[in-house]
């Protein structure tokens, strides 16, 4: 069962990185229709809605290393299973932006200076915001992050309006932050365009590792602290074995 659980998070982890990705570099400043900032936010959102429905009952739909972490600091996730659900994320993260590269680069014009959705900050960041207002911005967007995915998936929360909290919850994210780092919450997500891009990506990517992951672990020991259980079962907790 395990083995299935970790090609669910690496099916899930490409979708959401080669779709909200894919939406950053072919179609939000695509000539007279580009869908811009809202369609890039809302791409983002739908992956985890989309994912959360069709893998959530096998692997909880973590999609994220800062969920894992944050929901094993909740007490929602065994500790044992952070290492493999990260590693599969990555490599479903790496394959996406593998995908999305050989897809975009076929563009006449594409240069992967442009960022390829890598994040950043300061010369990095779109709006220029430095490295302290990018490292708050990740710690505080991802344990509100957490928060929403502890307290919709929580026992008592209405029953299966779960993935819609959440990927809602990531668009609004994602509204509020791609001007700051571009919007990682997500190490993995980072990850993937930055090995393709090289250079500064990598340079700055600690950040978006360290940071989403204080987030996260953040938001789900405030979660545990403030909500009795029961635990949730549908997105954010992996099935009994």
């Amino acid at each position: 069962m395990n083995g299935k659980k970790y090609v669910a998070e690496a099916v899930g982890t490409f979708w959401l990185t080669f779709a909200g990705c894919g939406s950053a570099v072919i179609a939000a400043g695509f000539p007279d229709v580009g869908i811009g900032l809202l369609g890039v936010s809302l791409a983002f959102g739908l992956t985890v809605v989309t994912m959360a429905y069709a893998i959530g009952h096998i692997s909880g739909c973590h999609l994220n290393p800062a969920v894992t972490v944050g929901l094993a600091a909740g007490g929602r996730f065994p500790s044992s299973q952070i290492l493999p659900y990260i590693v599969a994320q990555v490599i479903g993260a790496v394959v996406a932006a593998g995908v999305l590269y050989l897809i975009a680069s076929g563009a006449p014009g594409f240069d992967l200076a442009k960022g390829f959705a890598s994040n950043g900050y300061g010369d990095h960041s779109p709006g220029k915001y430095s490295l302290f207002a990018g490292f708050l911005t990740e710690v505080v967007m991802t344990m509100m992050f957490l928060f929403i995915i502890m307290g919709a998936t929580h026992g008592k929360a209405p029953a299966g309006f779960a993935p819609l909290a959440i990927g809602l919850g990531l668009c609004l994210i994602h509204l509020v932050s791609i001007p700051v780092t571009n919007t990682s919450v997500n190490p993995a997500r980072s990850t993937g365009p930055a090995l393709f891009v090289g250079g500064w990506a990598l340079n700055q990517l600690w950040l978006f590792w360290i940071a989403p992951v204080i987030g996260g672990a953040l938001g789900g020991i405030v979660y545990r602290w403030l909500s009795e259980e029961p635990r949730g079962s549908i997105v954010g907790t992996a099935p009994a074995e």
